[in-house]
């Protein structure tokens, strides 16, 4: 009887005396999908790095990994990196920090296709451009010679899942590879891997918080928690009749397509059930109609960017990014904005903030036109209009710790004086999105990327503003978490009065959120009106495309 593709048995990570995986035992089976779920920090990732051989230096594994029966956990450093990247690769989780800033994309990916089968000239660039558009990147030409900073955070995505199925491997370990993706083209590249799962019988080892796609993808599911596993089995039976109190409470928490319960079931919920006489009841309760009076008007905005330069560094061919958007936000209104990606929603809600030039309009906030502003009065709006990006490995200084990234808004706005007060408002902040007060002083690379989008929210939230863009604020969060920030940004909302722009590619996060809804489509807006009346009954071809692609969890 032939071994298995993989088998991971008695696998253990510890750090220095703490044990951050407990005894992980699976087998994989060439071509089916084997599902690991879990929130954020639970150990899913680490496992995957354990088994590519790229845990980080001071994270020692022990446990046996078998590949095809060999014992590659033996194996020299040498010889594992031949087995990368042909028979065994990795979509990592985030795109923005896997890819090399200084090379262009085609020069990456056809880099493993030069190394592991050899190709040169005209076959590498024809490959590579192949598996561009097999991803789904229009203009191949274009990506071949572009950098990752040219590129929104879904087109790097497919870069690199373009880079890890170029040399068709037998088992594709993929680290939550479709975060970055807007519905439509999600549903592509899941279709694309299914397809190639059935044409060459790859494996493949699916890491997600999303657990809708996994329920359709996978055969086998793992669920972890505090690294380790507390349930597993087949995947329709795990998802149908789920035992632990942990998987039920991943399976409440994501926001539903029907109806908007208030709040969110959080996991906690689940795994420290209190009395019924204490507990909020979730009601489906409609969101109240915002007031009259428009905070924010943009008016015929145009943004583009330059895509080629001549020999003298002259701009002779633009990409418009934006092109002739108005609409208005209300005081106290969420307005979701939706799109793929590259539709210019980002590039949008950086113009709004006076981060990117516009080449024509208007951003009109309580009445001022922001782009006539001084520098100063600019830096003092700064305080009633604040951002969270949607990176949060690039958002967060690497040399600052959580506490001075979190205190130094509060002491250049002179919100509060500097010492304990400064330090007694940044441990509520922590403690307001979910984290503990003693991390006070802990760097960037110590967090989880769910753990640093929420340190990034509480930086957002930490000069008390009226408005606030979120770019894609929670797509970085596992679903449990996602729901906690939810609740958060909608108790702030009704609190404090707070204004949204919330950009998300996630559809069932959008309509959950948002008053109004508006569609982007190659930098215009093609649809806008109540979220309800969008979900509804689209009135654009686009906008039911979209809808159409909502990965749905049916348990029947």
């Amino acid at each position: 009887m032939a071994p298995p593709l993989l088998e991971v048995s008695g696998l253990d990570i510890t750090l220095g005396s703490k044990k951050l995986v407990h005894g992980l035992h699976f087998r994989l089976e060439a071509g089916q999908t084997l599902a690991i779920v879990g929130e954020s920090g639970s150990g899913k990732s680490l496992t995957a790095l354990a088994i590519m051989g790229l845990l980080p230096s001071g994270l020692l594994s022990r446990g046996s990994i078998l590949w095809k029966g060999q014992p590659i956990h033996t194996w020299p450093e040498r010889k594992r990196r031949r087995l990368r990247g042909k028979e065994m690769t990795m979509v990592f989780q985030e795109p923005m920090s896997s890819l090399n800033p200084v090379l262009t994309c085609g020069y990456q990916v056809g880099e493993v296709l030069k190394v592991h089968e050899g190709l040169r000239g005209q076959k590498l660039k024809q490959r590579v451009w192949e598996l561009f558009d097999q991803v789904r990147l229009s203009d191949p030409s274009r990506m071949w010679r572009s950098y990752p900073h040219e590129l929104s955070g879904g087109q790097k995505q497919r870069v690199m899942i373009a880079m890890a199925i170029a040399c068709q491997p037998d088992l594709l370990i993929a680290d939550e590879p479709t975060t970055a993706l807007d519905v439509t083209v999600q549903k592509e590249i899941l279709d694309l891997l299914t397809q190639l799962q059935a044409n060459t019988g790859m494996a493949m080892l699916f890491i997600s918080h999303d657990l809708a796609i996994v329920h359709k993808l996978a055969h086998h599911v793992l669920v972890m928690q505090q690294g380790q596993v507390v349930e597993q089995g087949p995947s329709h039976q795990l998802f149908v009749r789920p035992e632990h109190p942990y998987t039920r409470g991943l399976l409440a928490c994501r926001p539903p397509l029907v109806g908007r319960p208030r709040p969110l079931p959080v996991l906690d919920d689940f795994l420290n059930p209190q009395p019924k006489t204490s507990r909020k009841t979730a009601k489906h309760i409609p969101y109240p109609q915002p007031t009259s009076e428009a905070i924010l008007r943009v008016e015929n905005l145009h943004v583009r960017y330059v895509t080629r330069r001549n020999w003298l560094g002259q701009p002779i061919q633009w990409l418009q990014a934006v092109d002739n958007v108005s609409f208005e936000v209300y005081t106290g209104e969420v307005l979701g904005l939706a799109g793929e990606s590259g539709c210019g929603k980002s590039t949008l809600g950086r113009a709004v903030l006076a981060l990117q030039p516009a080449e024509k309009g208007a951003v009109w906030y309580k009445g001022r036109n922001i782009f006539s502003l001084s520098s100063s009065e600019l830096r003092r709006l700064r305080r009633e209009i604040q951002v969270v990006f949607q990176d949060p490995y690039a958002a967060l200084n690497p040399r600052m710790t959580i506490g001075q990234a979190l205190s130094e808004p509060l002491r250049v706005h002179r919100l509060v004086p500097e010492g304990r007060s400064a330090r007694k408002k940044v441990e509520e902040l922590l403690e307001r999105v979910g984290l503990r007060p003693d991390m006070f002083h802990r760097y960037p690379h110590e967090f989880s990327g769910g753990q640093r989008q929420r340190i990034c929210i509480a930086r957002a939230l930490a000069v008390q503003p009226s408005f606030l863009v979120c770019d894609e604020a929670v797509s970085a969060l596992d679903v449990s978490v996602q729901a906690q920030i939810l609740n958060l940004l909608n108790d702030l909302r009704e609190e404090l009065g707070l204004s949204m722009l919330f950009i998300s590619h996630d559809l069932s996060v959008v309509r959950y959120m948002s008053h109004r809804v508006a569609i982007m489509q190659q930098g215009h807006i093609v649809e806008l009106a109540s979220a309800d009346e969008i979900f509804a009954k689209p009135s654009s071809e686009y906008a039911r495309r979209l809808i159409h692609a909502i990965p749905k969890l049916e348990l029947t």
